[in-house]
């Protein structure tokens, strides 16, 4: 046999798309976002200050996954509400960060959670971060 022919036939069946299709794992618990449930916020903004006493900003991008079409319609109705929340939110977790140290995402997503909770009068809607970005 030519190996040519062979390492040619090799390298097609290493190509990922040769592959079987696999169902992705995602890591997030529940069900995905999908493009009906899911809205984005504007980003929200903090001001940080550095360990050489300069100050910088803590931005945070965020969007909502609301299953329940009920809850949807009345965040998409308190996004005034919601982005307040989140900003007030936002500058509580930069006040309380260490200079020169990274921003605890899991921590901020807790808060941004909580704050959504109590703007919203329930639970229900799931607050998805972007970029987290410390400049």
């Amino acid at each position: 046999m030519d190996r040519r022919a062979l390492i040619g036939l090799a390298a097609v069946a290493l190509t990922p798309a040769a592959w079987p299709p696999r169902r992705r794992q995602g890591l997030v618990r529940g069900a995905p976002a999908s493009a009906d449930t899911y809205f984005r916020l504007p980003v929200v903004t903090a001001s940080l200050l550095f360990a050489n006493g300069r100050r910088g900003v803590l931005s945070i991008e965020t969007g909502l996954d609301v299953p329940d079409a009920a809850l949807r319609t009345r965040a998409q109705q308190s996004q005034p509400r919601l982005r307040a929340a989140f900003n007030t939110a936002a500058q509580r977790f930069a006040n309380s960060l260490r200079p020169g140290m990274a921003p605890n995402v899991d921590q901020l997503a807790g808060e941004l959670q909580a704050a959504a909770n109590a703007t919203l009068g329930r639970q229900g809607a799931r607050v998805l971060l972007g970029t987290v970005m410390a400049v």
